[in-house]
């Protein structure tokens, strides 16, 4: 498979927008008029269950992994794991910026990146996952979760596998998602953050939504 294409489908498959298409079919909603507006598994799951958490989230790390796992390296490549770094940016960036949604509308990036860096680093994703569930499950905050698990990435990455392209991938994606939950980390230092068991009306906003730290 030619590079380019390789790469285009791993957007396409990233872009994919599981929370949307399910809250449609099952709840008859647009996730992007209510609660957060965003299409990750936080915002589907207050409007409609935390059952539909696990769904989301797994079917959006789905699109992460499969590109990395699935896609073969062009032949004249020489570094495989360079090629995985590149299919995985391609469906992260699918996720945040769906082309079927005309590049709106997206997730934050957490669950796909957890399956693009299964695909990489299986051992250090699943520790890494598990630190994210204890977070919630303590704080009740699903974005320091995703901001605590993804600042402990790369050092984990480092520690197991020193300073290879892989670590510097993960530190990119660290910050990227700090970036994407600035707003999410300011109101954590002032006290604002809402918290998974307090769920917001499953009625329509009419304001611009706020992000609740969506994965």
């Amino acid at each position: 498979m030619p590079p380019f294409l390789g790469l285009i489908l791993a957007y396409l498959i990233g872009s994919v927008p599981f929370a949307y298409l399910i809250g449609r079919l099952f709840g008859r909603i647009d996730l992007r008029r209510v609660g957060s507006g965003n299409l990750g598994a936080t915002n589907l799951a207050r409007q409609m269950g935390w059952p539909f958490f696990f769904l989301v989230f797994a079917l959006d790390a789905a699109k992460g992994a499969i590109p990395v796992m699935l896609l073969p390296s062009p032949g004249d490549l020489a570094h495989h794991q360079m090629w995985q770094i590149a299919l995985g940016v391609a469906a992260i960036v699918g996720h945040t910026r769906p082309i079927f949604l005309l590049g709106h509308g997206g997730g934050k990036g957490v669950a796909t990146a957890a399956g693009v860096f299964y695909g990489l680093l299986p051992h250090q994703t699943v520790d890494v996952l598990v630190i994210f569930g204890l977070v919630v499950l303590i704080t009740k905050y699903v974005s320091l979760g995703s901001l605590t698990a993804s600042g402990l990435l790369p050092i984990m990455v480092l520690i197991g596998r020193g300073a290879t392209p892989v670590f510097w991938f993960s530190l990119f994606i660290a910050l990227f998602i700090a970036f994407t939950h600035r707003k999410n980390i300011q109101r954590l230092r002032k006290g604002k953050e809402p918290r998974i068991d307090r769920s917001p009306p499953k009625e329509p906003v009419t304001e611009p939504p706020v992000s609740t730290g969506d994965v």
